[in-house]
């Protein structure tokens, strides 16, 4: 019994994204459309990809937009090692947490860990590792008035964004792609 309300709980979690619970008239968030939530998407991806230190590089991934929602994603091309996930982690919960975010749940797994948050205006963020070991990061807006959406601005340097799979990791971190623990800190999660 207990599994089966954990069960639905997240599901009452993950839909609320696409309005359904989130209270607002018509289940729609009324302020913006979906290019200016694919903007405030954007932004978040940005903002969180500058305060990873150290630095690591990124390309935009594949972009959806349904009927009244849109997601955004970028894939870290840095080599993250499997030693150094909880750290990385680490600093993408508490840089959310600073920006207001609240955390709505997470995967402790070895192989594929995850971290999920809501930011306050209810966009759901979240980072998970992939079985390969890409750090991948999305963005999903609440339901929005609908309208066209571009695709993301290219960012100054970095390869130009055409929708498809994103690349695997092949840059190398001198801290990032470390094959032992940082030390001094604490396990991996």
């Amino acid at each position: 019994m207990k599994a089966r309300l954990g069960v639905i709980a997240i599901l009452l979690a993950l839909t609320a994204g696409c309005g359904m619970f989130d209270g607002k008239e018509g289940g729609k968030t009324e302020s913006m459309n979906m290019q200016e939530a694919a903007d405030r998407a954007d932004g978040i991806l940005y903002d969180t990809m500058g305060h990873i230190t150290p630095e690591v590089t990124w390309v935009h991934g594949i972009s959806t937009d349904l009927s009244c929602s849109v997601s955004r994603r970028v894939s870290v091309t840095t080599i993250i090692s499997a030693e150094r996930r909880g750290n990385f982690l680490g600093v993408v919960e508490r840089y959310w947490k600073s920006a207001g975010f609240t955390p709505r749940g997470s995967n402790n797994s070895k192989a594929t860990p995850a971290t999920y948050f809501m930011a306050p205006d209810d966009f759901q963020v979240r980072v998970l590792f992939s079985k390969q070991g890409q750090a991948q990061f999305e963005v999903t807006t609440p339901c929005v008035e609908k309208s066209a959406v571009a695709p993301p601005k290219q960012r100054e340097g970095a390869p130009a964004y055409d929708g498809s799979q994103p690349p695997a990791p092949s840059e190398h971190s001198d801290f990032w792609s470390a094959s032992t623990p940082v030390p001094g800190a604490s396990a991996p999660r």
